[in-house]
């Protein structure tokens, strides 16, 4: 016992006598912008968090596409899904061009996320909610013009929402579908109001449109409306209009986004990736 505790104490006095290496700077670690703006039509503050691409400039005439992110706040999910957009675009793995990430953070996901709902149920675990058509005009109105305005964009637009935010890009896919040009919809909480917006109208696509729908093993009720989801829309599928689903069996509600974006993007771009 006595020996080790000599041995240990001077191990301690070792190491206190070493020279650590010399700090030569020290700076901050940024992979994006955080923008403040004010939205008329919301009557408030949005904070949007921005991902440029490695070769981004804004003195060049390279435009890049856009990626818009529902629940895109710092703690939320723009940090990882960013780091998928980075990985994709990197010249070895070329599975998406290099891209704009546009993350919304959340001020009120259950009112900005959801229309006006019939089921009491609904109606009393969400009191703020059902105020989607002033955030989808937000989106339509003020963001989309805003990122354009201040950012080398092309026309190419995607959208990613998950749970609520699957229930809102569902929405958006089916009232106002020229919003995006792809859609990448998770774990979509189509119970919302008895399953209605799977009753909607089929939509109708003036242009090319990508629909990548998944899920994980998320209960009877959340499988059946996603495979649903996908069955009405993949009805329709023509030479412009390609929709995949995956049932990710080995996720939940929790951590089905993270790998679903990651085949999303190796579906959806996966045609491009020999013409880049």
């Amino acid at each position: 016992m006595k020996a080790s505790l000599v041995l240990l104490l001077f191990c301690s006095f070792s190491l206190l006598g070493q020279k650590l290496p010399e700090r030569l700077s020290e700076t901050d670690f940024t992979i994006g912008k955080t923008i403040s703006i004010q939205s008329k039509i919301l009557k408030g503050e949005r904070v949007l968090n921005v991902y440029l691409p490695q070769h981004y400039s804004a003195d060049s005439t390279k435009t890049y596409p856009v990626i818009y992110l529902l629940d895109g706040s710092k703690d939320e999910d723009f940090i990882h899904i960013a780091g998928i957009v980075q990985f994709g675009s990197f010249s070895w793995i070329n599975m998406l061009p290099e891209t704009i990430v546009v993350g919304i953070a959340n001020v009120d996901r259950k009112r900005d996320f959801t229309y006006p709902s019939q089921n009491s149920l609904d109606q009393e675990e969400f009191t703020t909610s059902g105020k989607s058509a002033h955030f989808i005009q937000f989106l339509e109105e003020e963001l989309q013009p805003f990122i354009a305005a201040n950012f080398k964009t092309s026309e190419e637009k995607t959208l990613i929402g998950q749970s609520l935010g699957g229930l809102l890009a569902t929405e958006i896919l089916f009232k106002k579908p020229e919003l995006f040009d792809k859609y990448i919809i998770v774990s979509p909480s189509l119970w919302w109001d008895d399953e209605k917006l799977l009753n909607a109208p089929t939509p109708s696509f003036t242009s090319s449109k990508s629909i990548y729908i998944a899920g994980g093993k998320e209960g009877e009720v959340m499988e059946r409306t996603a495979k649903t989801l996908y069955n009405r829309l993949n009805q329709q599928q023509d030479e412009k209009t390609r929709v995949f689903y995956e049932f990710l069996e080995d996720k939940d509600h929790g951590d089905a986004l993270h790998i679903a974006v990651y085949h999303a993007f190796e579906k959806i771009f996966g045609s491009q990736k020999n013409t880049q």
